[in-house]
C-alpha cells in the first residue's frame, strides 16, 4: 500500500512537472497579430506572401500564434481591431493597408509593426523617414510606377484626351498617387479631372457622373475602388471607357490594363524584415522601408475587356503582357 502510494505521488509529481513544462513552452511561442484593412486580391496576396515568406524562414503555426484579423474596410474595425493585437501584448504586428498600419500606429510606440499596401509611411504619417524610421514602424511600400502606368494608357489609347483619377477622399495612399498621376498627366499634355467616392454606395454615381466627359479612367491602388472595381467596370466598359488601374486583381474585375507590382512578392519582402527583427538582427527604427524592383512588375490586360470596347493591343505590349480574363 505504501509503495502503491509513493508510485501515486511521483506519477502526481511527473504531471504537474510536465504541466508546468508546457506552460513555459506556451509562454516563449512567437507571438504575431496580422490586420487586414479589406478582403480583396491585392492585399489577399500581401498576406499570403507574409505568412509564405514567415513559414520559410521557419516560424510555423507549430512555434508561432498567428491572429489574423480583417476589418472589412471599416475604419472603426481598423481601431478596434489594433487596440485588441496591442493588449494582446503580440512580439510583432503586421498591417496591410494604409488605415489599418495608421490605426495599430496609433496603438503602440513599443510592439514592431512591419506594413505592407502603403505607398509613402513617411508621408501618411507612419514614421519620421523612410531611409531611417526611427521607431517602432518600417515595411514594404506598394508604390506603383504611375509614370509608366500612364504610358501604359498612351500605348493602349492613343486617341484618349481627357482622362479622369478617380480615387477614394479618405485614403492619404491614393491621394498620393493622385497626385503623381495628375503630374504625369499634365507631362504627358493630357487634361484630367479629378472624381472622388466617399464610400462604396457613391462608385456608381461619381462613374455614372463621368459618361461623356472623358475618354477614360485612371485608379491607383485604392483600396475602396479595388473592392468595387467591378462597379466601375460594369458602367465605364458598357459606355466606352477603359480604365487602366494600379494593381492586377483590378484588371481582372473589369480593368482594362495595368503594369503593377507583384502584392506576393510585397508581403515577402515585409516577411524578410519581420524575420530579420524577430530574430533580433534589426529593429524597424534602424530598418529602411523596402520597395520592390523594376523587374518586379508586372504587365497585365485583360482581353475580354479588351474586345468589348474594340481595342487593338499592340504586337510589342501583348507578347510581354500576362492576359487576364474578367472574373465572373
Amino acid at each position: 500500500m505504501k509503495n502503491l502510494l509513493k508510485c501515486g505521488l511521483a506519477l502526481a509529481a511527473a504531471f504537474s512537472l510536465a504541466a508546468c513544462s508546457g506552460g513555459s513552452q506556451s509562454e516563449d511561442t512567437t507571438k504575431i497579430g496580422i490586420i487586414q484593412l479589406a478582403e480583396h486580391p491585392a492585399l489577399d496576396q500581401a498576406y499570403e506572401g507574409f505568412m509564405d515568406g514567415l513559414k520559410e524562414a521557419g516560424y510555423t503555426e507549430e512555434n508561432t500564434t498567428f491572429d489574423y484579423q480583417n476589418a472589412s474596410n471599416d475604419l472603426s474595425n481598423c481601431d478596434t481591431i489594433a487596440q485588441k493585437l496591442v493588449n494582446d501584448g503580440d512580439d510583432l504586428i503586421y498591417a496591410i493597408a494604409t488605415p489599418a498600419a495608421q490605426s495599430v500606429a496609433n496603438q503602440t510606440t513599443e510592439i514592431p509593426v512591419i506594413v505592407s499596401a502603403v505607398t509613402d509611411p513617411a508621408a501618411s504619417g507612419l514614421l519620421e523617414d523612410n531611409e531611417k524610421p526611427g521607431g517602432n514602424v518600417t515595411g514594404a511600400s506598394d508604390l506603383t510606377p504611375v509614370e509608366e502606368q500612364i504610358d501604359l494608357l498612351q500605348q493602349l489609347l492613343p486617341d484618349a484626351k481627357k482622362v479622369a483619377v478617380m480615387y477614394c477622399s479618405s485614403e492619404d495612399n491614393s491621394k498620393i498617387q493622385a497626385e503623381m498621376a495628375e503630374e504625369a498627366l499634365d507631362a504627358a499634355g493630357l487634361e484630367w479631372q479629378e472624381a472622388t467616392v466617399a464610400d462604396s454606395s457613391s462608385i456608381q454615381q461619381v462613374t455614372e457622373s463621368l459618361i461623356g466627359n472623358v475618354d477614360a479612367i485612371y485608379i491607383p491602388t485604392d483600396n475602396l475602388l479595388a473592392e468595387g472595381m467591378s462597379a466601375v467596370a460594369q458602367v465605364s466598359n458598357a459606355n466606352g471607357i477603359p480604365c487602366i488601374v494600379g494593381e492586377s486583381g483590378m484588371v481582372e474585375n473589369g480593368g482594362l490594363a495595368t503594369y503593377g507590382i507583384d502584392y506576393y512578392e510585397l508581403g515577402k519582402l515585409a516577411a524578410k524584415q519581420a524575420v530579420d527583427i524577430l530574430n533580433g538582427d534589426a529593429t524597424a527604427a534602424e530598418t529602411p522601408v523596402a520597395y520592390l524592383a523594376a523587374e518586379d512588375c508586372v504587365l497585365t490586360i485583360n482581353k475580354s475587356v479588351a474586345d468589348e470596347l474594340g481595342i487593338e493591343i499592340p504586337e510589342d505590349l501583348a507578347k510581354d503582357a500576362e492576359m487576364v480574363e474578367t472574373a465572373s
